[in-house]
């Protein structure tokens, strides 16, 4: 199954949760896209519920269901709760990791710029999305993508990195500190529900 390349504002008022993280696509119909949208009142099974939590996680990450299952399965053979590791790990990616220092507005601007080569990984071009980050390594752009418009109008409009990352905006240089606490990532998604999607 292919990554959906589709309208992300339906898609975030089908699931109910902002994928830009910018809250625009629920401010003016919060509601389900379509005819009969605004006058669903359909009640989710249990199973339905599981499955929206996990599509809602899917989509916010941009990662197509292999990539999903397989991380979610690595996620298992890690200590402690399965849930919460399978979260990091996905916190972990390049892209993600690109996104949260600020250097593109979206995620599918990050996953964009390294698809494309612009990024280093301690110093070594990475053009891997899925790349999985460790902690202490070094982020940065290579010398011909310095002065790209889109990375320094995403560098101008940031105003928040989280703190499990450190960014320099004028060298254009961050670091992934440490792996995140689950306290620090969504509250919007129940990753419980996912764990007992894949267990059934």
């Amino acid at each position: 199954m292919s990554r959906y390349t589709g309208p992300s504002w339906k898609l975030s008022r089908r699931l109910g949760i902002s994928l830009s993280g910018t809250g625009k696509e629920l401010e003016k119909r919060p509601y389900a896209p379509g005819q009969h949208g605004p006058n669903q009142r359909k009640k989710l099974t249990e199973y339905g519920m599981q499955l929206q939590e996990k599509q809602k996680l899917r989509h916010t990450y941009g990662v197509n269901e292999r990539q999903f299952r397989t991380l979610f399965d690595k996620a298992g053979k890690m200590q402690g709760k399965h849930g919460e590791n399978f979260m990091i790990l996905l916190e972990a990616r390049l892209d993600n990791v690109v996104y949260r220092l600020g250097l593109a507005r979206t995620r599918r601007g990050a996953r964009q710029l390294v698809n494309h080569g612009h990024v280093m990984v301690d110093g070594k071009r990475v053009d891997i999305p899925s790349f999985s980050v460790k902690p202490g390594q070094e982020i940065s752009l290579r010398e011909k993508s310095q002065n790209l418009d889109v990375v320094n109008e995403a560098i101008e409009v940031n105003n928040f990195v989280p703190e499990y990352v450190t960014f320099d905006a004028d060298k254009k240089v961050g670091t992934f500190v440490r792996l995140p606490e689950r306290s620090e990532l969504s509250a919007e998604i129940n990753e419980a529900l996912i764990v007992e999607f894949y267990s059934r």
